[in-house]
């Protein structure tokens, strides 16, 4: 059963557009993107952006735009041999502009309404809906500027951070701030609502600037969906989410 709080039956629709952030350099995942972007790294046979897309699918999405920067033509060739969802890709070749201002930069494509937004570097082992239903199931549009997995520290994998959020009964997040530890670690997974990404002034910012001013308003909402969860953000995170994905010992 999983653990989150509150799930309900859904109150507005599931977006069936997303936002797959895959521009960054992957640079803690060197020497494997010496020569390649790190979304098109294999976990299990399958490039990491195939698992957050297939993922994406399961939930009922129709078109995902993805952001392009390192081996840009490399990411186009892969994402052009997939029928679904329906690919469309932001460029941003001329210079990185973090996870907020990729969103904002491909607004034309995403449109104005609520979207998924997923990073390209997450896979997990869960029941059979996929964790991300539980997000559908949570989403309320007219209650939260976003929805977003978090999961306790014991059930995630690849991380070696403090933790991100403390989250209340009902789901609300408060950041760690100046705390030492918090319990729960955020996935870049969440159903968001763009405007106040849109309305950012910045050109390049972080997602978490919006994730922050939507706490403080509460309306920032975790789901802790079951499962074990990992970040593959480095060559020995590879070697572990290997070993957990085909059912071996994690290596020594």
């Amino acid at each position: 059963m999983s653990a989150s709080p509150g799930i309900s039956a859904p109150r507005t629709s599931t977006p069936k557009t997303a936002m797959v952030l895959a521009a960054g350099l992957g640079t803690r995942m060197r020497p494997l993107t010496d020569t390649r972007p790190k979304a098109l790294v294999e976990v299990a046979g399958k490039a990491l952006i195939d698992h957050t897309l297939d993922r994406l699918e399961a939930v009922g999405v129709e078109r995902a735009v993805v952001n392009v920067h390192a081996f840009a033509d490399q990411m186009e060739a892969h994402l052009a041999r997939r029928t679904s969802p329906q690919i469309l890709i932001s460029d941003e070749r001329g210079g990185l502009l973090e996870t907020g201002g990729g969103i904002k930069r491909a607004r034309t494509l995403l449109g104005e309404g609520p979207i998924w937004v997923a990073n390209s570097d997450y896979v997990w082992l869960d029941q059979a809906d996929g964790g991300l239903a539980e997000v559908a199931r949570r989403w309320d549009a007219d209650a939260m500027d976003a929805c977003i997995v978090v999961i306790p520290k014991a059930r995630t994998l690849g991380f070696d951070t403090p933790g991100d959020f403390f989250g209340d009964p009902e789901g609300a997040l408060t950041p760690r701030g100046a705390a030492g530890e918090a319990p729960l670690h955020a996935f870049g997974l969440q159903i968001l609502n763009p405007q106040p990404v849109y309305a950012t002034a910045a050109e390049a910012f972080s997602l978490r600037n919006v994730w922050f001013d939507a706490a403080a308003r509460r309306r920032l909402i975790g789901v802790q969906p079951a499962g074990l969860w990992m970040q593959v953000g480095d060559p020995a995170a590879l070697d572990l989410a290997e070993a957990r994905l085909a059912g071996r010992a994690p290596p020594s």
